[in-house]
This record gives C-alpha cells, structure tokens and sequence, in this order.
C-alpha cells in the first residue's frame, strides 16, 4: 500500500492530511477546522475523500472540525482483502471506529452514494449517537427496497449486477491505467466544468493502485452476496435529515426521494433539476448554500 497521499490540497483551503487508527484499520484523513462538533464526511464510489473539497471549507467556517476519511479500500486506506471485508456490519463499524477516535461530542454525518448507504445504515441502527444527518443522492433502504421491484429503477442498477462478475469489471474499469475511472465523472454528470483532466488524474490514480478497483467493487459483491447483513428493523431515523438530491442521476431514478418521510419524520428535501449524481462536486454553490441554510437552522 502506498503511503503517498493522491490529494494535495491548495494551501489556503485549510484541508491537511493525516492518519488514523480505527477498528483495525487504517484510514488515510482529510482534516479541516476544529472543535468538538464532527463533521463527518463520507464518499462513494468510485470517489476518494477529495470529493468533499467543495464542502470542507464551508463546514469549518461553521465551526465545525471536519473529517473526510478515504473508506476501506480507497486511496491509501487500508485494503483488507476478500468480499467478506466488505460488509456493511464492517463498514459501520469503520465510522464507528472513526467516531470514537475523533473524541468529538456532537456528530453530524454528511454522506453520498455508498457513503451514504453505510450512513443510512449506521443511523438507523443508532451504532453511535449522531446529531444530524445530510444524504446526497441515495435512497433511504426502505424506498430502494421498494423502487427495485420496479423497471424504472431495476434498468439503471444494471451495473450492480455486472459488478458481480469476477475479474472483468476489474479489466473495464482498470483500462488505461484507471483512465475509465476518471472518465465516469465525465460521462455521466451534466456540468464537465469542475471535472477536468487534474480532477480525473485524481480518481484515476487511486483507481490504478494495486488492488483497489477489486477492493471497490467488493463493496457491491457484499452487498448482494450478505443481504442479511442490511439489518433495517423499523428502518426510522429520527434525527434531522437532509437530503440533497442531483435530478439528473443515470443510477437512479427520481422517485427514489419519494416516500422518505414515512420513517424520517424530521426529513428536509432539496431536489436539483439539472445536476447528477455528482451532486457536491458538479453544483458545490448550490449544495453548500442548502448546506450552510440547513445546519445553521437544524
């Protein structure tokens, strides 16, 4: 595993690089401010901690310390080997880990994509006490479950499946030394601008390390392989919730933000038409503006 970290960030964002020991593990951190209140940030697939540096910034300056870890398998985070390291029980505890290290009183847990199905996750299993909770672009479980049954959303998670497949997601997605990893930010997103070649060199490289693109992929291999571990019981989170979702995601489908509020009471909705699924990176004005509104009223 390589020690160098993939993301230098510009001087004066106020973002450092640091390690942590949690749960067994250790995780390569993007760190801004500081205090006692957590902001805690979690990325998704096929992203690194360097997708939340649009919204690092912004959170210090709210007084919060924020920690944007690189999650099992990413960049230079360790990359215990087999499916089986990739459940969700092992996820959470990760963050759980993370928390506990942090020593911080209050924690408020900002998610995208497979970040947020851990964060969904963690929440309703109450696995640590959190204040707030922010999801971008993810269902709540109990609306996947339901929006699965349905074609709409089953044709756009095709790709789920083709991850299941042994080697050849590898082979695709490893092509030209992680080059289509960097490409997919491009292809599916509706705003190019903040994707450029110096941010798909980023993701590309990380992507190319040895062993990541299966550690990555394993994440859904686990995911349909121990479905037992999506351990939901009443599936209620009843902190405050933000949701903030790009309208134009290719993965899934609008109706995924319908319903929520059947077991989060306390849910604030924020749709934008326009923007992917990259929703942080592709419209950080917008995100941070709800953001910045949200946290300072939640």
């Amino acid at each position: 595993m390589d020690d160098g970290f993939s993301w230098n960030p510009e001087p004066d964002s106020g973002i450092a690089m640091r390690w942590i020991e949690a749960n067994g593990q250790r995780f390569e951190l993007a760190e801004a401010g500081s205090g006692d209140r957590l902001a805690l940030c979690l990325h998704g697939f096929p992203e690194l901690h360097f997708s939340w540096r649009y919204q690092m910034p912004l959170l210090a300056r709210l007084g919060y310390r924020v920690w944007a870890p690189n999650l099992r398998g990413y960049g230079g985070s360790s990359r215990p080997e087999g499916v089986d390291a990739y459940r969700l029980e092992n996820l959470t505890a990760d963050i759980a880990g993370i928390i506990d290290a942090s020593g911080a009183e209050e924690v408020t847990l900002i998610a995208h994509d497979w970040g947020a199905i851990i964060a969904w996750q963690f929440a309703i299993q109450k696995v640590r006490p959190l204040a707030r909770l922010v999801i971008m672009n993810v269902p709540h479980p109990m609306v996947g479950r339901r929006e699965i049954k349905h074609w709409r959303q089953l044709k756009k998670s095709w790709y789920i499946f083709f991850f299941q497949l042994p080697w050849l997601p590898e082979k695709m997605l490893g092509r030209g030394n992680g080059k289509a990893i960097g490409e997919i930010f491009v292809k599916s997103s509706c705003d190019q601008s903040n994707f450029g070649p110096d941010v798909q060199a980023v993701y590309a490289a990380a992507a190319a390390s040895p062993g990541a693109l299966t550690a990555m992929l394993n994440y859904y291999r686990a995911l349909i392989r121990y479905r037992d571990a999506l351990d939901l019981g009443h599936g209620r989170v009843d902190i405050p919730t933000l949701m903030i979702w790009g309208e134009e995601d290719v993965a899934l489908n609008i109706r995924c933000t319908e319903g929520t509020e059947e077991w989060v009471p306390k849910l604030e909705l924020h749709r934008l038409p326009g923007v992917s699924h990259w929703v942080q990176q592709e419209a950080p004005e917008q995100v941070n503006a709800i953001l910045e509104d949200w946290l300072t009223r939640a």
